[in-house]
Parts: C-alpha cells; structure tokens; sequence
C-alpha cells in the first residue's frame, strides 16, 4: 500500500508501507513533533536471510537517516520460544551457539544496506532471561488467554488436531514485553507480524498507559509467485553468488514486478510505471539495481553479461567448470551423474527426457542413449548448468 504526505519528511511515507495502526496520521503527527524511538525484532532462527527480509530494514534506515533512534533487536530471549507466526507445527528449541553464529552471519549479510553506525543493536535476552516468576505473571495478566487462542495459526493447528504447545503462547507476551522495556513509539514489522505487534501495544497501554504504533511492511513474493520458503526453493538469498542473484531476479513472474521495484529499490513511481510495461528491460534494470546493492556496480554489470551470453544467447560461461572422465562409453544418464551438477539422479533423468541436455551442441532425450567418449566436449544441462569434459588420458 502506498502512501503519500506533504509534513516535513515525508519520504518515509512514500513506500514500503502495508499498513500503520492506529492511524497513520497519528504517526506523522508524532514525527512531525519530535524524533521517535523504533524497533524491529529479528529471531535468528536461520544464518540465511532472503530479499524479503530487506523490506523492513530499508524502512528502518530510512527513519535513521532521518536522525530517529532506531534499535535492531535481536531476539536472543524470544528464539528460545520460536515464533509461531506462519508455521503448522511447533519449532524445534535453537543453542546458545546456533543463535551466536546466525547473528554473525546476520550481520555479514545486511552489511550493504546497513549503516550501522546509525542505529542501536540489543538483544532481549537480557531481560527476558531475567525475569522472576511474579514478572511473567504480571505481564500475562494483562492478556487475556482468549485472545492468544483466537489467532488464527493456532485455530489452524487446532482443527488439524495439531499440538499448541503453552511455550509457543508465551511467545507473543515475550515480544511483547520487548516494547515495554524500550519504551519504544513505533514497532516495524512484516504482515505476518501483526498480531505479535498489537500484542504489544495493548502491553504498552496497560503497563505504561502510552500510545505504541505498529508499521506492517509488504512481503514479496518467491520467484514462483508464492510467498518465499526455504523449502519451497523459490528465495533469492542475499549471499547468493551474483550470477544467482541476477539470474534469479530475471525469473520472477511479470506480475510482481512493481511490488519488487518498489519495495527493493529507489527508482521513482513514475519510472517503474513505464518500465513495467516492457517486462523484459524491467527485470534487467532491476536485477542490476539489486544485484549493485548487494555485489558492487560492476560485477552486476558482470553478472548481466553473463546472464544475456548463457541464457539469452545459448552461449557456453567463459569460466566453464571441468569435469575429468576416462575415455570411454557410458550413458547420457551416467555422464551428467558424474558432471557433478549437484541435482539427484531423478532430476537429471527427467530434465534429460524433457530436453534440457545437450552434448556439443546436439539435444538428446534417452536416458540410456550410449555415448562413445573419445574426445572433450562440453555438457549443457538446463539452462544455465554447462560442464567442459576433460578426458584423462
């Protein structure tokens, strides 16, 4: 949801806004008047984030660069619970050192759109982990069970005649909690946060009688069109290589164009209106735009060249990985197994019969077609998977 206002800083406004409660007014009144302190939580559940987390912490940095404080907090209290949020079964409980080493890789990954020099880095371990049995009974007196019930994940699990685990119910109150004791005016988060967020606001009015605004932020999609799931194959990682990156981005289907244009880049609103209309040129433009953030300007530019000779043009990559087999015969099916192309015996059998494997040049479709190997040649498996073969002699 986009939304546009004229008070002094307004560019805030201007994207990578789903919703702002109570009101949005409200919350540029308040800016207007004076700097705010604002969070966002992140649990560090996994050491790989996707270009889906970047939207909350584009918006984060654009209230820094607006001299706000704004703290990145780590939950190293809330990860011991696991959040809820979008799953069907209970998480499996994370170790000390799991959640030491993600942060690390955390911070590594969000260094090139991260400043942080601007914002304040906490973790709520070290107060959740502190508190006494009489903290915890406050703090959940304030809710009511009813409503931790009524969510809808668990109404899920339930009539599934799934588990809803008490730890997991806690999880909300936990995040919760974190507002209060930072005494924060605004908590960002994605939509599927939102409940966790009002959680919290309901705990600031009646702990501390103060007024908390929660910001949703859109949630892109995976390059198949479906909400990005590390299982579902369809993330672009923001430590893929380049060449994935750029690649990856080239995939996405036409209709999230603007949603990624304008929540992953800075290109103006009326420049992604003309650029959407030539699908093609767009997804160039704005896998360079992303891929530049991420990897530099010239090696996008780099990994652009490469997209447009492999897969555009046909062309083999001029840094060809080799594989070195003994002269001989041997199936289709056996040479791409030993091509080590890191794809299971099914997937190259199937990619074989659909067409997508190539022997210098000619297409084969049989499996068990039989190959006399008595020079090197080259091996195209897909559409971006290429194999120099070196016999050893």
């Amino acid at each position: 949801m986009r939304t546009v206002s004229t008070n002094r800083g307004s560019k805030i406004w201007g994207r990578r806004i789903e919703k702002v409660l109570p009101s949005l007014e409200g919350l540029q009144k308040l800016t207007a008047e004076r700097k705010i302190r604002l969070y966002q939580g992140f649990d560090p559940t996994g050491y790989r984030l996707h270009l889906g987390h970047t939207v909350g912490l584009r918006k984060l940095m654009e209230f820094a660069n607006l001299g706000h404080e704004v703290i990145f907090l780590f939950g190293t209290g809330t990860v011991l619970v696991g959040d809820p949020s979008q799953r069907q079964k209970a998480r499996k409980l994370i170790t000390q050192k799991e959640i030491e080493n993600n942060i690390k890789d955390w911070k590594k990954q969000v260094k090139p759109i991260v400043d942080f020099s601007k914002v304040t880095i906490r973790e709520n371990g070290d107060w959740l982990t502190n508190l006494m049995l009489k903290d915890i009974i406050e703090i959940a007196s304030k809710i009511s069970a009813i409503q931790l019930f009524k969510r809808e994940m668990f109404q899920r699990r339930i009539e599934a005649g799934d588990t809803v685990w008490y730890h997991e119910t806690l999880y909300p109150l936990l995040q919760a909690y974190d507002s209060v004791v930072m005494d924060v005016d605004l908590e960002i988060g994605g939509t599927d946060q939102e409940f966790n967020m009002l959680i919290g606001r309901e705990l600031m009015r009646k702990m501390k009688g103060k007024e908390k605004y929660v910001l949703t932020t859109p949630m892109i999609l995976g390059t198949d069109g479906k909400q990005m799931s590390k299982s579902s194959g369809n993330c672009i990682w923001l430590d893929d290589t380049p060449e994935d990156m750029f690649g990856k981005l080239m995939r996405i289907p036409d209709r999230e164009l603007q949603s990624y244009m304008e929540n992953l880049t800075d290109i103006p609103f009326e420049e992604i209106k003309k650029l959407v209309t030539q699908p093609l040129a767009a997804k160039k433009r704005l896998a360079l735009e992303v891929t530049g953030q991420f990897h530099g300007a010239n090696t996008a530019s780099q990994a652009q060249h490469r997209f447009e000779a492999v897969v555009q043009k046909g062309e083999p990559p001029e840094d060809i990985s080799q594989v070195v087999l003994k002269q001989g015969s041997l199936t289709l099916l056996d040479l791409c197994r030993q091509a080590d192309l890191g794809v299971s015996h099914a997937q190259i059998k199937r990619i074989i019969m659909q067409g997508g494997v190539e022997w210098n040049g000619e297409r084969l479709t049989d499996p068990q077609q039989t190959l006399d190997i008595h020079v090197s040649g080259i091996l195209k498996f897909g559409k971006r998977s290429y194999r120099k073969i070196v016999l050893k002699h």
